[in-house]
């Protein structure tokens, strides 16, 4: 049967509101492959960097307190970091690691790292107690006693931060020692180095650490 021109025109409106409404349910039915979502998921709790529910454990024995004491006789070496472009002395004969301009010296339970991060202006106490204190009691172990102060070294002005802390397990024997810690913050053209000095709680390691510190400058 012929359809005439009218009835087309009427088959055409028909048809096209049929296909209209047809993609129509589908859009609200379904997820086109192209949308995309109007937000960004945030980060759950536990994505987050998580705050450290260690207790201290505790001290270690005399023997191991002792074993710990750098030797008055310990000669200290210049070690160059050309990447990272500063210098510090360090003790001769400790375990060497090195990642780019970021470097560590271990030897029994005693340990010195220097890391290098980026930095707007000169950290002083003030700033520090407000920023790097806060992100280390959030992802440091069992930190406590933290104190802050102002320094002038050989290298210039820094900034000194205390504190005590478990050390990370022994990937042996999984067991954790009680540290006393000295961290420096030197700062130079938009470059923060930061010096932690570790041993185990009641080491005597003064005159040592304050030679390193103070060995510490920029090239």
């Amino acid at each position: 049967m012929k359809m005439t021109k009218a009835g087309k025109s009427r088959f055409i409106v028909v048809l096209a509101a049929f296909v209209f409404v047809l993609v129509g349910c589908g859009g609200t039915n379904g997820t086109s492959s192209t949308q995309t979502p109007n937000t960004i998921p945030t980060p759950t709790s536990t994505q987050a960097s998580a705050v450290s529910t260690e207790q201290p454990v505790p001290t270690v024995s005399v023997d191991q307190v002792s074993s710990s004491d750098i030797p008055d006789t310990q000669v200290f070496v210049a070690y160059t970091s050309s990447s990272g472009k500063y210098q510090l002395k360090v003790p001769e004969g400790w375990a060497q690691t090195t990642n780019g301009a970021d470097v560590s010296f271990v030897s029994n339970l005693d340990s010195l790292q220097v890391t290098l991060t980026n930095a707007y202006t000169q950290p002083t106490a003030s700033s520090v107690r407000n920023d790097q204190t806060v992100t280390l009691q959030q992802t440091g172990r069992a930190i406590r006693g933290i104190q802050v102060k102002d320094v002038q070294l050989p290298s210039g002005p820094a900034v000194i931060i205390t504190y005590t802390s478990n050390s990370d397990p022994n990937p042996v024997t999984n067991k954790q020692v009680r540290l006393e810690n000295d961290r420096y913050l030197f700062f130079k053209n938009g470059h923060l180095a930061i010096l932690t000095l570790s041993a185990p709680v009641g080491a005597d390691n003064v005159d040592q650490w304050t030679l390193i510190a103070h060995s510490f400058k920029w090239m």
